[in-house]
C-alpha cells in the first residue's frame, strides 16, 4: 500500500512537472528531452556497471542462493532466500538482484511494473521531481528545461522496467513503438552485455553505451572493477 501510494505521488508529481513545461513552450524542448532521455540512459548503465561489479556481502548464504542446484520454487529455497534477505540491507537485496538476473534472465521479466520501479522511484525520481515541482513554483525555470527534465524523469524511473522487457517476449504497444523509433534498445542488441558482462551495461535506449564502455575498460584496467565481483562468496 505505501509503495503505490508513493507511486501516485510521483505520477501526480511528474504531471504537475509536464504542465510547467507545456506553460512555456519551445522547440529547445525537442533537444532537451533527447538530452534528458541519453542522460538517463547513462544513469541506468552506470548503476548497472556498479551493481554488477560490486561484491555481495559475505556470510549470509547469498553464495548458496546463486549456486542452488534445485527449485527456485521449493520450500527449502524460499525459506533460504527469506532468511539470507533478512539479513541484509535493500541496497544488498539489489546487488545480488543485478548479479541474479545473468544465469537467469528471464526471471526479470516476468516481474511486475510496481516491483521494477518501486526502488528507483523512491530513492531517485520522486525526490527529484518534487524538487523541480518547487523549483517552478518559486522560479521562473524555462519550459524547455522543464521538458528534459520530464524525459529524465521517466527515462530514470522506468529503467528496470525497460530492463525487464528486454526479458520479456511479449511487451505492450509502447514499448515495441519506442524500439522502432529508436527510443529504446532491442533484446539484440542488450545480448551484447549478457554475452561478456563487459560491455554495453545501459539498458534504456544504449545512446550512452559508447562512452560508458571506455569508462569500463579504464576502470577494469586500473582493477576498480573486478571479476570477483561478479559472483557472490561465502
Amino acid at each position: 500500500m505505501l509503495m503505490r501510494f508513493v507511486l501516485a505521488l510521483f505520477f501526480v508529481s511528474l504531471a504537475a512537472n509536464a504542465a510547467f513545461a507545456l506553460r512555456d513552450p519551445s522547440l529547445w524542448a525537442i533537444p532537451a528531452m533527447l538530452l534528458g532521455w541519453y542522460v538517463a540512459d547513462m544513469l541506468s548503465g552506470a548503476v548497472h556497471m556498479y551493481m554488477d561489479y560490486r561484491p555481495c556481502v559475505t556470510g549470509v548464504g547469498l553464495d548458496r542462493l546463486y549456486f542452488y542446484p534445485g527449485s527456485r520454487e521449493s520450500d527449502e529455497y524460499q525459506a533460504m532466500f527469506r532468511a539470507a534477505m533478512a539479513r541484509i540491507n535493500p541496497l544488498e537485496r539489489l546487488v545480488y538482484d543485478f548479479k541474479n538476473h545473468h544465469p537467469r534472465p528471464d526471471a526479470l521479466g516476468r516481474r511486475g511494473v510496481v516491483r521494477l520501479i518501486g526502488s528507483t522511484v523512491l530513492a531517485g525520481a520522486l525526490p527529484l521531481s518534487l524538487l523541480m515541482n518547487g523549483a517552478a513554483k518559486l522560479w521562473p525555470v524555462p519550459g524547455w528545461a522543464m521538458a528534459g527534465m520530464v524525459a529524465l524523469l521517466i527515462g530514470g524511473a522506468f529503467a528496470q522496467y525497460f530492463h525487464g522487457t528486454l526479458h520479456r517476449a511479449q511487451n505492450v504497444w509502447i514499448v515495441r513503438a519506442m524500439r522502432r523509433a529508436g527510443l529504446l534498445m532491442t533484446p539484440q542488441a542488450h545480448q551484447l552485455h549478457h554475452d561478456t558482462l563487459r560491455r554495453d551495461f545501459s539498458t534504456n535506449c544504449g545512446w550512452s553505451n559508447p562512452l560508458l564502455n571506455r569508462l569500463f575498460a579504464l576502470a577494469y584496467r586500473r582493477r576498480w572493477l573486478r571479476d570477483d565481483g561478479l559472483e557472490p562468496v561465502g
